[in-house]
């Protein structure tokens, strides 16, 4: 089995999970950047941040047979901390390099001003860099919220079929799928969607335009919660091809919207004792 994780912060994860992920089938992954836990005090930060999931952790990644792809932005909590906005402004320049298949995590956290104004200057700067956009729904009202994220993509001129909006539920799923947009859902293990509730939205709604992901990061998650719902989709009557649609098809067709996921051939088997080929934030990957 063939899988494709399209949100999980493997910066927050160890080289045991990437091995674990490797023997559950996991090939390739997406990283969105995220908040740190704890705040950022200057706009530094991310740029160190930035530039280490665009070398460090792909050549980290390649090790263990994975390819790591990334999106860049100012995440949706951060959005409100002035000593963050800054960030803004330099987005563009991370945008333009090789590896950066999106603009995400975008979104809404508490659905603030502040997070208004960094939702839409972010859908722009995906327009302008005719990036797919990776939007985060809040965890509280999150009815509520997505119809209003869903009222700023429309506003924004983006199209919609450009746009995943993550962290969905049996409550939003069907105004996502509506509005043309695609629906991602991040399967974990005690909040957010359980592997059986993913099946039963499978049964209701289809495949078409879903993504699944684990969103493992420094809490409690679980990276092989996208083999776990392949499992699960298997245990109840789901064939291997509709299951090989979700679990790479899907996230495959989105991110290539990017033009920039490149996925010919596979890695080299992962050697995680070879001597480091990494050299700033050159990578060396074994096939293509």
């Amino acid at each position: 089995m063939r899988i494709f994780d399209p949100h999980i912060h493997m910066t927050s994860r160890t080289t045991d999970d990437y091995e674990a992920m490797y023997a559950a089938g996991v090939r390739a992954v997406v990283e969105p950047a995220f908040w740190l836990g704890q705040p950022r005090t200057s706009p530094e930060s991310f740029y160190d941040y930035f530039d280490s999931l665009l070398g460090w952790e792909p050549y980290r990644a390649a090790q263990f047979g994975i390819q790591h792809f990334c999106t860049i932005a100012l995440n949706p909590k951060e959005a409100n901390d002035p000593r963050c906005t800054p960030v803004l402004d330099e987005l563009d320049r991370y945008l333009a390099k090789d590896g950066v298949v999106a603009v995400g995590e975008i979104g809404y956290d508490s659905m603030t001003p502040e997070e208004d104004e960094a939702l839409a200057r972010q859908l722009q700067l995906a327009i302008a860099h005719d990036l797919p956009a990776l939007v985060h729904t809040p965890h509280r009202d999150k009815a509520a919220g997505t119809r209003r994220t869903l009222d700023v993509v429309r506003e924004s001129g983006i199209a919609p079929e450009l746009v995943v909006l993550d962290h969905l539920n049996e409550l939003t799923v069907g105004m996502v799928l509506d509005s043309g947009c695609w629906a991602g859902f991040s399967i974990y293990p005690k909040t957010k969607m359980s592997e059986d509730r993913m099946v039963e939205i499978l049964k209701e709604h289809g495949t078409e335009r879903v993504l699944v992901n684990s969103a493992a990061d420094w809490g409690r998650s679980d990276p092989l919660k996208t083999r776990r719902t392949a499992d699960a989709m298997l245990a109840a009557g789901f064939g291997q091809d509709t299951v090989d649609q979700v679990l790479w098809d899907n996230p495959v067709a989105f991110y290539g919207q990017s033009g920039r996921l490149d996925l010919d051939g596979t890695l080299d088997e992962p050697k995680p004792d070879e001597p480091s080929s990494f050299e700033g934030n050159s990578i060396r990957r074994g096939g293509a």
